[in-house]
C-alpha cells in the first residue's frame, strides 16, 4: 500500500494524550494536560446556553460572527490600546491551534524558514514543516531562559519568512520582556519578514509584569499576527474558540486557509465568548491574582519536597529539576513512575525539543482546585518519603 503523508506519520501521539491517557488508566491526577478543573464563568456559561436556545444555529460567517470580532477587537484597544477594524483585522478560529495552523498554512511557501524558540510547543514544528517551511530552532536555557542575542540573530536570514512566539510561553512559563521583543522587532523589520505571536495565555501574568505584544510596538502593526484563545481566558479549553488580529495583508490568506480547514466555529460559542470579552477589567486581574496564588501553593509544596523549582512568570505550568530529588532516570522515567505509583501525571520536558532535549526537567500544570492540587503534593510526599 502506498504511504501516508511522511512529515505527520513520522510524529507520535502528542504526548499530552499519551500521559491523559496513562492518567485515567492508573486513577491518577492529571496535572500533565493544562486545562482547569473549575466550570468557568456561570455568565458565559449561561450566554451558551441562551445561545442555543435562541438560534441561529446554522453556519456563521466565515470570518466569525460581528458581535465577537467586534468584542474582540475593543478587547484589543482596552488592554493594549490597539486600534483594530473588526471588519477587515479579526477572524474567528476553531481553537488558536487552528489559528496557528491557518496563519502558518496562509503565510508560508514551500522551502521559507521559520524561526522559533525552544522549548516549544508541541504542535509548531509539525504545521511548519507541513506548510512546507523549515525550521530555525534557537535554544533558551534554564533557569531564566532569557533570549540568546546572538544565536537569534544568526537565526534570521534573507530566507525568513516569520517567527513564532509564544509569550506567556508554555512550556517556559516565561514573560518576554520589553527588551527582548524589541530586539525581535528590529530583526522582524530588518530582514522583512513577520511574526506570528501565540498570545493564548495574555491574562496568565503573575508578580505584576504586563502582557505586551509584539503588535504594539513601532511599525510591528503590519507585521504581526495575534493569536488569542477563548479557552485560556475563560477556563473553558473543551470550546475551541481563538481569533486572530492581523493586518488584512496578512489576514486575507490566513482567512483561504481557514476556510478549507474548519470553515466556522459553533455560533453559540462565539456568542458566549464575545459577552465574556465585555467583562469588566476584574475578572481579568482576579483570573491571574487566582492562578498565581496556585502557583505559589503548589511551588512551595514541590520546593518543601526537595525540588529546585524553576522561574514561573506566566501560564498554567511549572517546571522541576529531577536532579534536586536524586531520581535515578530520565525524565519519561519519572513521569510514567508518578504516575503509576504515585497516581500524579506530569510531562516530560524533552517532548518540547528537537534535538538532543534536556532529559531531567518535568513540566506540572497547576491550574486545579486547591484540594487537588494538595492531593497531588499528598500523593507526592508519600511516594518519595514513604
Amino acid at each position: 500500500m502506498k504511504k501516508p503523508n511522511a512529515i505527520l506519520a513520522g510524529y507520535g501521539t502528542s504526548i499530552f494524550e499519551v500521559m491523559s491517557r496513562l492518567a485515567v488508566e492508573h486513577d491518577a491526577i492529571n496535572l500533565g494536560q493544562g486545562f482547569p478543573d473549575d466550570r468557568g464563568p456561570p455568565d458565559v456559561l449561561q450566554a451558551a446556553a441562551d445561545a442555543v436556545l435562541d438560534g441561529p444555529n446554522q453556519y456563521p460567517p466565515m470570518l466569525g460572527i460581528p458581535a465577537l470580532r467586534q468584542a474582540v477587537a475593543e478587547h484589543a484597544g482596552r488592554f493594549y490600546d490597539l486600534e483594530v477594524d473588526w471588519k477587515t483585522q479579526v477572524m474567528v478560529t476553531s481553537g488558536a491551534t487552528e489559528a496557528l495552523a491557518a496563519s502558518l498554512l496562509g503565510l508560508i511557501e514551500p522551502g521559507d524558514e521559520v524561526v522559533l524558540l525552544e522549548p516549544l510547543y508541541d504542535s509548531y514544528l509539525p504545521i511548519v514543516r507541513r506548510a512546507g517551511g523549515q525550521a530555525r530552532l534557537v535554544r533558551t536555557e534554564p533557569p531564566d531562559r532569557s533570549l540568546p542575542r546572538e544565536a537569534l540573530a544568526s537565526a534570521f536570514s534573507d530566507r525568513t519568512k516569520l517567527v513564532l512566539l509564544n509569550s506567556p510561553w508554555n512550556p517556559a512559563g516565561r514573560v518576554l520582556s520589553r527588551d527582548e521583543l524589541e530586539l525581535i522587532a528590529s530583526l522582524v523589520e530588518e530582514y522583512d519578514t513577520y511574526a506570528v505571536c501565540d498570545e493564548v495565555y495574555e491574562h496568565l501574568l503573575f508578580d505584576g509584569r504586563p502582557h505586551i505584544p509584539l503588535m504594539t510596538l513601532p511599525r510591528m502593526a503590519d507585521r504581526c499576527v495575534r493569536i488569542g484563545s477563548a479557552g485560556k481566558t475563560f477556563s473553558l479549553t473543551g470550546w475551541k474558540v481563538g481569533y486572530i488580529t492581523g493586518a488584512p495583508s496578512l489576514l486575507t490568506p490566513i482567512a483561504k486557509a481557514h476556510q478549507f480547514v474548519v470553515f466556522t466555529t459553533p455560533p453559540n460559542l462565539q456568542y458566549a465568548v464575545a459577552h465574556g470579552l465585555g467583562k469588566e477589567g476584574a475578572y481579568f486581574y482576579a483570573l491571574a491574582s487566582d492562578l498565581q496564588a496556585k502557583r505559589d501553593r503548589f511551588g512551595s509544596g514541590l520546593a518543601a519536597l526537595g525540588f529546585e523549582v524553576l522561574p514561573c512568570h506566566g501560564t498554567y505550568f511549572i517546571s522541576v529539576d529531577l536532579r534536586s530529588v536524586g531520581f535515578e532516570g530520565d525524565d519519561v522515567d519519572f513521569c510514567r513512575a508518578i504516575t503509576t505509583e504515585a497516581r500524579v501525571a506530569a510531562v516530560p520536558m524533552s517532548a518540547f525539543y528537537e534535538i538532543e532535549p534536556p532529559r531531567h526537567f518535568v513540566r506540572f500544570s497547576f491550574c486545579k482546585r486547591n484540594e487537588v492540587l494538595d492531593e497531588a503534593l499528598a500523593r507526592l510526599r508519600r511516594y518519595f518519603r514513604g
